[in-house]
């Protein structure tokens, strides 16, 4: 290995909100942690930092011991302790997180060169902070319809990471590796990157767009190819449903023979899974968003508030408001 290439250095900090998801967290840091250890030298240095500098609780339970508060951070942005690299970790419940001082720390950073990096959900912290404006980013499937209505000027997309002008944000999962080893093989090479591979026992590294989850095929064990290209249509058409008729049209099939494909593949009728469909990505609007419950409506294909109420409390037993109201408790628990 070169000179230059013994000379990289690359100093992160990882900030941990409440909450954070430890499976990316920690599939972000190990490869850091094993490229040193491939190279025989300290390549990749880092820190773990929290708002007041106490342990932060992971998701499932387990807390974590940090090396320094945001106060301390702040203070090391002018000196030599400057990260070349801050990684926000989050995790469930982050839709409410609003912290300026979080925000500010994070502007200022991006300002003075730091590259900035999201993991899981984190790219809400970035959008909050004003970094994620017209710029490509990531985030979970999961939590990608409340994303989009709550930052609608981010290029949000549903790929395992994104990059671009120094921003770094990923799905969160096993999708944090990818990322990281993307990363290492800029610094150095794509040998580097096999041998941690073989290390993690992974075959290769994912590609930026390579799906978050599993083909529908494997999803929802259908292996009619008809079936799937009608429920693909569907997910892409939720706030202005397509008519039977104009899937039959699509597929070039009949009503009847679409009608008898999902009650065999699916068990109900096509209308029916169209609306379950519709209505999930409703509650995850709810949960996620504060959106009036009639913009929740329209934007998942509703003619009314009082029909989209109806087919809600059918589907889960509970009305819309009431979803958020018991959402509101389980945070505050």
């Amino acid at each position: 290995m070169n000179a230059d290439k013994q000379a990289i250095k690359r100093s992160l900090v990882f900030f941990l909100v409440p909450d954070f998801t430890m499976v990316a967290f920690a599939t972000a840091l190990d490869p850091l942690r094993i490229a040193n250890r491939m190279l025989g030298y300290e390549a990749y240095r880092w820190r773990l930092a929290s708002l007041d500098g106490r342990p932060v609780r992971a998701s499932n339970g387990v807390e974590c011991a940090v090396n320094t508060s945001l106060d301390d951070e702040r203070r090391k942005m002018g000196g030599s302790d400057r990260p070349s690299m801050a990684v926000v970790c989050t995790g469930v419940n982050i839709e409410k997180y609003q912290n300026k001082s979080v925000f500010a720390w994070l502007r200022e950073e991006y300002n003075r060169g730091v590259a900035i990096g999201g993991l899981c959900t984190g790219a809400y912290v970035l959008a909050a902070a004003g970094l994620l404006s017209n710029r490509r980013c990531a985030i979970h499937w999961e939590n990608l319809p409340g994303f989009s209505e709550a930052f609608p000027k981010a290029n949000v997309f549903a790929d395992l990471f994104e990059v671009e002008q120094n921003i770094y944000t990923c799905a969160g999962g096993t999708a944090a590796l990818d990322m990281m080893l993307k990363l290492i093989g800029e610094d150095f090479d794509d040998n580097l990157v096999n041998r941690i591979c073989e290390q993690v026992l992974t075959d290769r590294v994912r590609s930026p767009t390579d799906r978050q989850r599993l083909p529908l095929r494997a999803r929802l064990g259908v292996q009619n190819s008809k079936v799937l290209t009608i429920i693909e249509l569907m997910e892409a058409n939720l706030s202005e449903p397509l008519s039977l008729i104009e899937i039959a049209d699509h597929v070039g099939l009949s009503r009847r023979q679409i009608e008898r494909l999902f009650r065999t593949e699916m068990g109900r009728s096509p209308a029916r899974y169209y609306l379950e469909i519709r209505l999930d990505r409703a509650r995850h609007l709810l949960i996620q968003s504060s959106m009036p419950v009639v913009e929740v409506a329209v934007a998942c294909g509703f003619v009314s508030a009082s029909h989209f109420s109806k087919c809600y409390r059918e589907l889960y037993a509970r009305s819309p408001q009431q979803e958020r109201v018991d959402r509101k408790q389980l945070l505050a628990a």
